[in-house]
């Protein structure tokens, strides 16, 4: 049991009258030692921890170096290639840059609903109906270049979720052509 002295209570030792001796207070602390410790498994088991915010990424896993890597096609009338600079740049372009079609040359943009979301949010619409496969959607190619900014991965990233890409990938190999035009963009 806990308790609590407050002291002797007695009086002075050794002469003159006689007192009552009294008696040490005692306060029986059990009580309140059993509601604090009930008060805090309430609040912890009421409470809701904020949760991390992530952005959900499937990776592929590692190759071993007995297998050897496949080269994936992909047909052109669904991709839609995106480029990242360094201070904020963005360039895209739809299809291969060897043979871009008339009007989706690449062109500088900003993120929001004015830049890159318009164009994508199109292209979502547009692939199903031009392949004629509704399952069959556009498929994004994000390459950042070595002077772009986490930032902008995180913003592009964030406008694939936006716009509810159904398959995007990142990729860090350019061609001849995808390398005259970071190198144009970067200077």
């Amino acid at each position: 049991m806990a308790e609590l002295n407050t002291g002797d209570g007695g009086g002075k030792k050794g002469g003159g009258k006689v007192r009552s001796k009294k008696q040490n207070s005692k306060v029986d602390l059990t009580a309140m030692v059993d509601l604090a410790f009930l008060l805090i498994t309430f609040f912890m088991l009421t409470t809701s921890l904020s949760k991390p915010q992530s952005m959900n990424l499937g990776l592929p896993d590692k190759n071993n170096e007995d297998e050897p890597e496949l080269d994936v096609k992909v047909d052109q009338r669904r991709t839609l290639t995106i480029i990242l600079g360094d201070n904020d740049k963005i360039k895209w372009f739809h299809g291969l840059q060897a043979t871009p079609e008339p009007g989706g040359a690449p062109a500088d943009a900003v993120h929001g609903k004015d830049g890159i979301r318009l164009e994508i949010l199109k292209r979502v619409k547009s692939v199903p109906e031009t392949i004629g496969d509704p399952k069959k959607g556009l498929i994004v190619i994000i390459k950042p270049t070595k002077k772009s900014t986490y930032k902008n991965l995180v913003d592009i990233l964030d406008e694939m979720a936006i716009c509810a890409v159904p398959t995007y990938a990142i990729v860090n190999e350019f061609s001849d052509e995808e390398k005259a035009l970071a190198d144009k963009m970067n200077q």
